[in-house]
């Protein structure tokens, strides 16, 4: 199955969406203000009042933040820039890294976590991966690694790339290496924010590797909304913690009462705003809630998975409802 599967293309129009991972909370009013200026604003776009509005946050150089068109720009910059030879992926795992890395000719092995409980023996991380790329929190799977366990995949001659586009969903992010300078972090406004469309996301690393990323490109490659949504995000650091509370309390009760279904093997617990499951058939679950005006995220096309895993994000409590209600129609 194709890695440039996702799961925007799943949710029919009108069909409540869990197959994205997209918390659907109201923005702040400050954001929108901050978006109604960059609207109106008919100049070019300037990135560095969201370039030292990032570093503050993260205790870096603005010299080491770049800016993105969505977080997912990152790999493809990454495998264009440097055209590795070998890397390594971990599975299963975000699929465009390995997308990237594939076009570009880079002989990418898939390390794959086991499925109990998703964890990962680090020592199979191939010794001669010259890039190594990890998401956490993982997705699909939801699992938080250890920033420690993360920190001790770092290598001479290795460049380790940790996605933290669900870090946000991490009371405090606790197990964040954004303050690493030795480690490329990327991250993204899309899953917390619900900001999808507007595609900001942005790396941190090493100075001279963002020298490079950034010569590479065209000028002006992130647009004004982009500029003011990160600039303004990475300000608010009361927003994140909150929706973080509610995501928890939602996801808890969501993934014990689908864990509880006859036709459910086994609910994986997350520490993200989406979490995983098996089912006896997923492909009539797929059909059945989509009947119902429900969409979820048949999980196949992630290496490691098969047709009985699903991924179902969390919504906000009626969503959740009406979802447990439909699954109970089903079973």
């Amino acid at each position: 199955m194709s890695l440039r599967l996702h799961g925007d293309t799943m949710a029919p129009p009108g069909a409540i969406d869990f197959a994205v991972n997209v918390w659907p909370g109201e923005r702040p009013a400050g954001l929108r203000d901050a978006l109604d200026r960059a609207l109106a604003d008919a100049r070019y776009p300037d990135e560095r009042g969201a370039r030292a509005a990032i570093a503050a946050r993260h205790g870096r150089s603005p010299d080491e933040v770049l800016l993105l068109n969505g977080a997912c720009e990152a790999f493809w910059l990454l495998a264009t820039a440097l055209r590795p030879r070998r890397a390594a992926c971990v599975h299963p795992g975000f699929t465009e890294p390995e997308a990237a890395l594939r076009a570009v000719g880079c002989e990418v092995t898939r390390v794959l976590r086991e499925p109990d409980g998703w964890r990962l023996d680090w020592g199979v991380v191939p010794e001669e991966a010259e890039l190594v790329v990890v998401g956490n929190p993982d997705n699909p799977t939801g699992v938080l690694e250890p920033a420690a366990a993360l920190s001790a995949l770092r290598r001479e001659g290795r460049l380790l790339v940790v996605d933290e586009s669900f870090m946000d969903f991490v009371p405090e992010e606790s197990e964040s290496l954004a303050g690493d300078p030795s480690v490329v972090v990327v991250r993204s406004l899309t899953k917390l924010w619900s900001l999808a469309g507007i595609r900001a996301g942005y790396l941190l690393g090493p100075r001279a590797l963002v020298t490079r990323l950034a010569a590479g490109r065209q000028p002006w490659s992130v647009n004004s909304l982009a500029c003011a949504a990160l600039a303004w995000c990475s300000a608010d650091l009361e927003t994140p913690a909150r929706v973080a509370r509610e995501v928890a309390v939602e996801r808890a009760q969501l993934l014990a009462q689908i864990a509880g279904l006859p036709f459910v093997r086994r609910a994986w617990p997350s520490a993200a705003n989406f979490f995983l499951v098996a089912v006896s058939d997923g492909p009539a679950v797929v059909l059945g809630l989509r009947d119902r005006g429900i969409a979820v995220r048949p999980a196949e096309s992630f290496p490691g998975l098969g047709p009985a895993h699903l991924r179902l994000a969390v919504r906000r409590r009626g969503d959740n409802e009406r979802l447990l209600a439909a699954l109970a129609e089903l079973g």
